[in-house]
C-alpha cells in the first residue's frame, strides 16, 4: 500500500490541535495513523508536510526493512502526525 498525496492531503485536512488517534483512524480506515508529540521524532528527520499545527511523516513497513520514517510516498504503510506544541 502506497500513502498517495491525495491520501495525505485528506489527513492533514482533518488534523486539529488536538487531534486524537482513535478518530484519525475512524475517519480514514485502512491508514495506519499514529499521532504524537513532534518533539518525539528525531530533529534531523524531515517531514513530508507541515502546518502551524503539525508536521507529517510517512511510515515505510516494506519485509526488507524494521519500520521506519520515510519521505517515499510509494513506499509509504502509514502516516505519523506530529503535534507541534505538545508535551
Amino acid at each position: 500500500m502506497s500513502i498517495g498525496a491525495d491520501i495525505l492531503a485528506r489527513v492533514v485536512a482533518a488534523v486539529t490541535p488536538t487531534a486524537e488517534q482513535a478518530e484519525l483512524r475512524r475517519q480514514f480506515p485502512g491508514v495506519p495513523i499514529t499521532v504524537c508529540s513532534d518533539d518525539d521524532i528525531p530533529a534531523l528527520l524531515t517531514a513530508v508536510h507541515e502546518t502551524p499545527v503539525a508536521r507529517f511523516y510517512y511510515v515505510e513497513a516494506s519485509s526488507e526493512h524494521c519500520v521506519r520514517l520515510s519521505t517515499d510516498a510509494e513506499t509509504a504503510s502509514g502516516i505519523v502526525v506530529g503535534l507541534i506544541g505538545e508535551d
